[in-house]
């Protein structure tokens, strides 16, 4: 009884091993925060304003919140995209010039100026399918 005892906890235990070793990312997942081929993806978009106005940006300009600009994790500085606000339609051109957004739910930050022309100021967030034009 013992002895079989030891030999579950034993087969438990490298069975865990096991599965820790194995790659959490799986073959064909693609996370939504990355460009399709076609430069093409889908996420969720929030905006930031008044508390970064005049300050430096990642790429090192002072952020303007009535510009058209964005933030995004990964795509290169000065990437220009077609944002579209799903809900509505509406769409817009902005220029990537900073990092984030830094909450993770989130595929871009948009400026002020940005999220108001894409009708989601009130909300505070919208889905919204992006597009590498530039």
């Amino acid at each position: 009884m013992k002895n079989n005892l030891i030999f579950l906890l034993i087969l438990f235990l490298f069975s865990v091993f096991l599965n820790s070793c194995s790659s959490v990312i799986r073959f064909g997942y693609k996370s939504s925060n990355e460009p399709t081929p076609q430069g093409k993806f889908r996420g969720w978009a929030s905006y930031y304003a008044d508390d970064f106005h005049g300050k430096k940006t990642a790429n090192g300009e002072i952020f303007d919140m009535n510009q058209l600009s964005a933030a995004h994790r990964s795509l290169p500085f000065g990437t220009k995209l077609k944002v579209v606000n799903l809900k509505n339609r509406k769409s817009i051109i902005v220029r990537i010039n900073d990092r984030g957004p830094f909450n993770y739910d989130r595929m871009i930050d948009l400026s002020k100026k940005a999220a108001e022309m894409l009708g989601f100021i009130n909300q505070g967030i919208a889905e919204v399918e992006c597009e590498i034009v530039e």
